[in-house]
């Protein structure tokens, strides 16, 4: 993206926020949460129940539950360790997500307090994305939306903005643009990136290909938002420069990989797939689902041997 094209994304302004959560900021910019649960429009949906291979779902499964409980005996035993070594004679770290107290003391000794030039650049750099709300008359963005129809629908013609074809993609009305509301521009880019870089589990889970899945799915492009919105919390990166251990494990994986949130989001619809189909959720059970995946991440993400995205365990569950 051109500084020009940033720039004329940003004069749009802020992305308005609802009254009951707000994330704090360094600025007046606040980024809402797009809940699943709050929206009423059960129709659109509803979708019917797709019995696929059950030899397939149980190996997935299967290895879901062996990568989170690998993880989770890694994530303990290191930061029972890191208890020793440090001699705090607390609790600390003997589950995660450690609280934000925790998490702060642990990593101001674990991780340098300065970032390097090209850390810093990357942060800033997505830190700007953060900023951009979806705007409905603005032609990128128009354009950004037909881009992911075609990605998701080759071959099939192109809808008019307005809809009800869009309900099949999983928004949850006949305009997209109103589902945007909470993810800002940002989580279009990640559905794109999605779409363009994994496109087999990209379909795969746009078409729930994969499991006995329930009779009230989640609608996908709406889900998609949501992880946006929970990766951005998750990594504390509204803040200056995140202080959770996440967030800061991230940074390391940014200097790797200037791509590594988009990268992060494909691994996090994937296991948030895989955890729905382990639990066997309904719709109204998505943000269980949702807040498990999140602490499953985040136990990847403090397993030492983690230097790229590619490295986390649920790296695996991805196909392209």
């Amino acid at each position: 993206m051109t500084s020009t094209t940033l720039r004329r994304r940003l004069h749009h302004g802020d992305i308005d926020g609802r009254n009951r959560e707000h994330l704090e900021t360094t600025d007046s910019y606040s980024l809402s949460e797009p809940l699943l649960s709050n929206y009423e429009d059960d129709d659109s949906v509803t979708q019917g129940r797709r019995v696929d291979d059950i030899w397939d779902d149980q190996r997935r499964m299967e290895r879901l539950h062996w990568t989170s409980l690998f993880s989770q005996l890694i994530a303990q035993w290191a930061q029972w360790l890191a208890n020793i070594v440090y001699g705090s004679g607390s609790l600390i770290g003997r589950i995660l997500p450690l609280s934000s107290a925790t998490q702060n003391g642990l990593s101001q000794k674990l991780f340098p307090s300065s970032l390097s030039p090209l850390q810093e650049e990357r942060l800033r750099y997505l830190q700007q994305r953060l900023e951009v709300p979806f705007d409905g008359s603005c032609v990128e963005h128009q354009d950004a939306l037909k881009q992911l129809w075609r990605l998701a629908y080759p071959g099939r013609d192109l809808p008019a903005l307005k809809s009800e074809l869009w309900k099949e993609m999983g928004w949850q009305g006949t305009d997209p643009s109103t589902d945007f509301r909470g993810g800002g521009f940002i989580s279009l880019e990640n559905l794109i990136f999605f779409a363009k870089n994994y496109p087999t589990s990209f379909q795969s889970l746009l078409h729930k290909k994969d499991g006995a899945r329930a009779e009230w799915e989640y609608p996908f492009a709406v889900a998609g938002i949501n992880i946006s919105f929970m990766l951005i919390q998750m990594l504390d990166l509204q803040s200056g420069k995140p202080s959770s251990l996440a967030g800061i494990r991230f940074l390391e994986l940014l200097k790797e990989d200037e791509m590594a949130f988009d990268s992060l989001y494909c691994v996090a619809f994937q296991m948030m797939d895989a955890q729905w189909l382990a639990k066997r959720a309904s719709y109204m059970e998505f943000n269980d689902v949702l807040k498990s995946t999140r602490t499953q991440l985040e136990r990847e993400l403090a397993l030492e041997d983690v230097s790229s995205v590619k490295d986390l365990p649920a790296y695996t569950l991805l196909n392209r």
